[in-house]
Formats: structure tokens, C-alpha cells, sequence
């Protein structure tokens, strides 16, 4: 309950928008292949830029 007004980090808004396009991709390659690429290569982006903040946390 008391949780329900904190802001969410960097990280947890970037782990949120990498498991959306991840599943934006696996729905993707089922009906359009390219469609799905693309949605995985942005996937991989949003995970390269999770690694360089955990990296900076460190």
C-alpha cells in the first residue's frame, strides 16, 4: 500500500520496457518475421543500456 506512489528508477522503467518488447517481438514472429527483428533489436538496445547502468552502479 505504501508503495502504491513511488516512482519507479531508471533500471525498473528500462527492465519494464525491455520485457514489452520482448514480448512485442514473440508476438510479432508468429504473423510478420521483420516486424519481430526489429522489436527484438530494440529489445537488445534497452538491455545494452541495462548493463551500462548496473555497470555505472557498481
Amino acid at each position: 500500500m505504501f508503495g502504491l506512489f513511488k516512482k519507479k528508477s531508471e533500471l525498473e522503467k528500462l527492465q519494464d520496457e525491455y520485457k514489452k518488447l520482448q514480448k512485442e517481438a514473440f508476438d510479432l514472429s508468429k504473423t510478420n518475421r521483420q516486424k519481430s527483428d526489429e522489436k527484438a533489436k530494440a529489445a537488445d538496445d534497452v538491455a545494452k543500456k541495462i548493463d551500462a547502468l548496473k555497470a555505472k552502479e557498481h
